[in-house]
Formats: structure tokens, C-alpha cells, sequence
């Protein structure tokens, strides 16, 4: 990694980064989100004489990750971000929702310096646990010269946050940038650029106002269509109070006569509904007559995540 004066702000969400497992040889069935930041980074021999500072903002399985914690997350990434000793940010998160929290921490943040969000599929006592190799590329990305903007490190690739996606249960390249591509690669501890850094999100500062100001935050669901879908999950969230709804349709965003009636219904009663698709790549393209609004190539968890911010206006 890049030699800097300034300091990389490590902010530690649990993960299987930091699990433990009864057995070297288990990669499965191990508990996440139980080695302390501070342990995690003293055991990586490469971290010795570089300039950090550690925090444990949660202590989580990413499954688990809820509102309260992205919203202290991304208080203090705020904090850090503001502080001129500070090159950037490097997160560890568990697997599972680290998409989401990428996307979200990109939608209210706009950072000029990185933030890096890093993992791990292997738990910190596997026989070769991968996650000490990330957070090293984590911080040479974060150290990087020009850096900006929310990325994700992951088995030597570097993601962009509006298409990072979780595509394998197991192995350790668990993640995909689908039909956009890499933004680069991490050699032999350089970073390797093939694509512009991320641009901000202009309208960050607002939502980040809105949603920390916010008691609540709009609930929003996800129903998806497939063979034999029907409308009773609609109409049971539509009594219940649901403020918006993420269609993940069949190939382009396409849903079956029952559940698209009921979602035209739910939308007429005040409902924003959304209609994104449940293949992993592509885009959903919308004809002129379609009744129901695209996610503009969100994914269906990031676009119930755009969904609840402007719901919070």
C-alpha cells in the first residue's frame, strides 16, 4: 500500500471477518462477529508501522444488519470523514448485506476521500481465513491517490457501490460488478484502475439530513413474481400500512396478471411501487405503457433502499 502521513480510520462491523469456528477446517457453521477490531489488526503482520485508528461500530452477522446500525455507521463515517488527519475509511462487513450497506453508505455520504467497505467468506480461524489479505487490499485502495467514493474490496477486486452484488454462497470471489465491470484490481499490493472512481451521489447531503433527522424510516417491501404468484402478499402489506413496494419481476421486470393488478391497486391507494427485476444482470426497459415505474437499473434490494430515502421526503 501506498506510504501516507496521514491515517486510515478502521470502522469494524463484525462479519465473518471476525468469526470464529470450532475447527481450523470449517468454513461453515462458525460464529460470526466475535474478534474485536483491535485483535483482527494486530494479527495481520503487514499492518505493523501503518498509520490507523480503530473503531467497533457494531458487532453484527451482516443478516442482522437494521436501520439503527447503518444509521450510527454512517454518523461516524461523517465523523471521519471530516477529520484532515484522515485519508479514508476502510469498513469490514459481513458478506451478505454488504451491497446494501455499500449502496445506502454512496446515497448519504458523496465522500471526497474512500470508503471502503471489506470482507470476508472464511472465518478469522480458518486454516487460511481470507480475511486478512482483504483488509490489506482494503487499505491499499483506501491509500490509493485519487481515491473517492464508496468502493468494496473483496479476493482482490474492487467494486463500485451502485453495482456491487453477492453472486456465491461460498467461494471466496463471492461478488460481481455484473454487465458494469470491476472498477480494478488489486496486484501485488497495488491498485490496478480500469474504471473512474464513483462519482458522488448529488443528492447525498439531503438524504443524509433527511434520514438522521427521520424517528422512523418508510417501510418498504420486496415481493417478486414467479410461477403461481398471487396478490395476497400485496394486499397484506397494503393493510398494513406498507409505504412502498419493490416488484422483482421475471426477465424484464415483467409480472404475472394477478400480482400486477394488485400492485396497480396498492399504487392507486397511495403506494409508490417500483419494478425492478430478479435477474442478476441487465437492466429493466420500460415500454411508454407501462403502468408501473422502473428501479432505473437498480437491483431489487438497492432500489427498496432508494425507495425508502425518497419516501423520507
Amino acid at each position: 500500500m501506498q506510504v501516507t502521513r496521514k491515517k486510515i480510520a478502521v470502522l469494524a462491523t463484525g462479519g465473518t471477518l471476525a468469526g470464529r469456528a470450532a475447527e481450523p477446517a470449517a468454513h461453515i457453521g462458525y460464529t460470526a462477529a466475535q474478534l474485536g477490531i483491535e485483535e483482527l489488526l494486530a494479527g495481520i503482520p503487514a499492518l505493523r508501522g501503518v498509520p490507523l485508528v480503530s473503531e467497533q461500530v457494531a458487532q453484527i452477522d451482516s443478516k442482522d444488519m437494521d436501520f439503527a446500525c447503518w444509521r450510527e455507521l454512517a454518523l461516524r463515517c461523517a465523523h471521519w470523514l471530516a477529520d484532515d488527519d484522515i485519508a479514508g475509511l476502510v469498513v469490514t462487513h459481513g458478506t451478505d448485506t454488504l451491497e446494501e450497506t455499500a449502496y445506502f453508505l454512496h446515497r448519504v455520504l458523496a465522500p471526497a476521500k474512500p470508503v471502503v467497505l471489506t470482507c470476508a467468506m472464511r472465518p478469522a480461524t480458518a486454516l487460511m481465513p481470507d480475511g486478512p489479505q482483504n483488509i490489506v487490499d482494503a487499505l491499499t485502495v483506501a491509500t490509493a491517490d485519487e481515491a473517492r467514493g464508496v468502493v468494496a474490496v473483496c479476493a482482490g477486486t474492487v467494486h463500485g457501490a451502485l453495482d456491487i452484488a453477492k453472486e456465491h454462497p461460498y467461494r471466496l470471489d463471492a461478488f460481481t460488478s455484473a454487465d458494469a465491470g470491476a472498477l480494478g484490481y488489486v496486484e501485488d499490493g497495488k491498485l490496478r484502475l480500469v474504471r473512474p472512481w464513483p462519482e458522488p451521489d448529488a443528492a447525498a447531503a439531503d438524504a443524509f439530513r433527511k434520514f438522521t433527522g427521520a424517528s422512523r424510516w418508510p417501510r418498504v417491501e420486496i415481493v417478486m413474481n414467479y410461477v403461481g404468484a398471487g396478490r395476497a402478499v400485496v394486499d397484506a402489506l397494503v393493510a398494513q400500512g406498507v409505504q412502498g413496494v419493490v416488484a422483482a419481476g421475471t426477465g424484464n421486470g415483467t409480472l404475472n396478471v394477478e400480482l400486477e393488478a394488485a400492485l396497480v391497486e396498492a399504487q392507486e391507494r397511495g403506494v409508490e411501487v417500483v419494478r425492478s427485476t430478479r435477474c442478476a444482470r441487465g437492466r429493466v426497459l420500460s415500454p411508454p405503457s407501462a403502468r408501473l415505474a422502473d428501479s432505473g437499473g437498480l437491483s431489487p434490494v438497492k432500489a427498496r433502499i432508494a425507495l425508502m430515502l425518497a419516501l423520507l421526503a
